[in-house]
């Protein structure tokens, strides 16, 4: 018997295998799982292996699967947060929300002063004026922070953008409220509120540099990797990424540290470059992967956020009479663009917050599969929040899966029951129910950091679907079992991105890793399934204990 193989025991260990549900230990070779159930069965197995029993009184699940996130969950603590929410940090610490415009403003001069160059710009992330009763951040807001210094504020959706007057000015926006995205104030010139890519990129232009990507650090990498260990995440996507030369050197040089704690899944952004390009460059991305690092999917990005009013819904759109949302990809271009990758084997992962956009995305997958037949493809809608169930009986038919937002239905589930969707709408949002029902293979997200990364409370908002102020959306149709939530999280996750054969499980063969909690979730009331402690990870058999406050 290898010396190296060791023994994990644990009090319980929840393996979302079904051949085998339970058991008590867990042995590991090489960073593989070589063995699991009890200590008799695995005691001829094992025979002079080492013993690990630090996890005795804790519970060991699948370590989770993040299947969308991004990593700017670690590039936007280098920067100061100003949502209404409080959120942990990377380094286990509880980081205050600001409720109010007064408390957002202060937080932004605190930051400002702290900046040594006059001429760095101040970016700073996490507002919704959602959360704060709706008040607007406008452009004179920000100049009460700085009339000379750069600002923008990019809100909790990454959909949308607030910037002071100076950098209006220099991107040549302030009088420009008949362009797309730039949105009008109360003086007939732009308010500083700035809508979807094109115009949010003018200003990056004009700034001379874009803060969400290709400056990457490996500091950054190392804070994502950091706030997964926090929340027992072992798997975890980068799901929309430029892939600039700079940042594929790095992602190949942190995976490749033995200390790195997490397993990376990058996605190409289409808009980054022409089709054609996209898949000569994946082809040679997979060549350089490793066993943390997976290259092989690419991201589409139809419509923006519903809370931003700029999703594309069907008819009857916004519940409050607003203009239906923006086309980030032009609806004739779309199919062509599926058409493409699909005949190239390429795995498409395709926002679609609007029905109406989701309904797109599967007329340009169901002519591209209609084309080009092939039996296991998994393109994956992700959010896909206004999908009823005629939607997804299209997705069952045609393989597709879904990544639903859970989180959404409690920071904005109020919202939508009030503002966007109404009442009958908003209680089908995020409709794992349904997808349950009708055999879609599906994932539940954080979409980090548009909400905070934290599965178990992904998990606990598809089981509970309340609101931020105890609203119970479509509990009776939609919610999840904790045993349902639970795959989502783990299994179900790692099959929307094609790794279930190495990852989502605890069985033999598969890596080792795991989450390490202080009690079971399938042992405490649902309503507590958010609160559970998380103590850290396993990954590769190499144990991570999370920092903590």
């Amino acid at each position: 018997m290898s010396q190296d193989t060791v023994v994990f025991s644990a009090r319980r260990i929840v393996t979302m295998n079904p051949s085998r549900p339970f058991a008590t230990h867990v042995a590991v070779r090489d960073g593989r799982i070589l063995a699991v159930g009890s200590q008799a069965e695995l005691a001829a197995l094992t025979a002079g292996a080492k013993p690990d029993d630090r996890f005795r009184d804790k519970i060991l699940l699948p370590g989770f699967v993040e299947g969308h996130s991004h990593i700017m969950e670690g590039m936007m603590w280098s920067l100061p947060y100003v949502g209404a929410g409080d959120r942990r940090s990377p380094e286990g610490k509880l980081v205050g929300g600001v409720r109010d415009i007064d408390a957002i403003i202060a937080r932004l001069k605190k930051a400002e002063a702290a900046l040594e160059d006059a001429n760095t710009p101040l970016f700073a992330w996490g507002f919704d004026p959602l959360h704060i009763g709706g008040h607007m951040l406008t452009r004179q807001d920000l100049d009460r922070v700085s009339k000379t210094r750069p600002i923008m504020v990019i809100h909790a959706s990454f959909h949308i953008s607030n910037v002071n007057t100076i950098v209006l000015e220099r991107a040549e926006l302030l009088r420009a409220t008949d362009i797309s995205g730039v949105v009008a104030g109360k003086d007939g010139l732009a308010s500083g509120e700035l809508q979807g890519i094109a115009a949010r990129f003018r200003v990056f232009r004009s700034l001379g540099g874009n803060p969400l990507s290709g400056n990457l650090t490996s500091a950054d990498v190392n804070r994502y990797a950091a706030s997964a260990c926090v929340q027992g995440v072992t798997t975890i996507t980068d799901l929309h990424n430029d892939l600039v030369d700079h940042t594929i050197e790095l992602y190949q040089a942190v995976t490749r540290q033995p200390e790195f704690g997490v397993r990376l899944v990058p996605a190409l952004a289409s808009v980054s470059n022409p089709p054609e390009q996209a898949i000569t460059k994946i082809a040679k991305l997979r060549e350089s992967n490793n066993d943390k690092l997976h290259y092989g999917i690419v991201k589409l990005v139809v419509d923006g956020s519903i809370q931003g009013f700029t999703a594309r819904l069907r008819w009857p759109g916004y519940h409050n009479g607003a203009a239906n949302g923006l086309w980030y990809i032009a609806p004739e271009e779309l199919p062509r663009i599926v058409d493409i990758y699909h005949k190239a084997g390429i795995q498409l992962h395709i926002h679609t917050n609007g029905d109406e956009a989701t309904e797109l995305a599967l007329d340009a997958i169901e002519a591209a599969q209609t084309a080009s037949p092939r039996p296991d493809h998994r393109h994956t809608l992700q959010h896909c929040q206004m999908a009823d169930a005629a939607l997804f009986r299209r997705m069952k038919a045609l393989g597709v899966c879904a990544n639903l937002f859970s989180n959404h239905l409690y920071y904005w589930g109020d919202a939508h029951y009030e503002l966007t969707m109404g009442p009958e709408r908003a209680a089908r949002l995020d409709a794992t129910g349904t997808a349950q029902r009708i055999g879609v293979p599906f994932a539940i997200h954080s979409d980090a950091p548009v909400t905070p990364l934290g599965p178990l409370f992904t998990a606990w908002c598809a089981v509970n679907r309340i609101s931020s102020s105890g609203r119970k959306l479509g509990h009776d149709t939609e919610a999840l079992t904790v045993e349902q939530a639970l795959a989502a999280i783990t299994i179900g996750a790692a099959y929307t991105l094609k790794l279930d054969g190495m990852v989502g499980s605890i069985e033999c063969g598969k890596y080792a890793d795991f989450a390490v909690l202080d009690d079971d979730p399938l042992a405490v009331a649902p309503d507590r399934l958010k609160d559970i402690g998380v103590w850290g990870t396993v990954v590769g058999g190499q144990v991570k204990q999370a920092p903590s406050a």
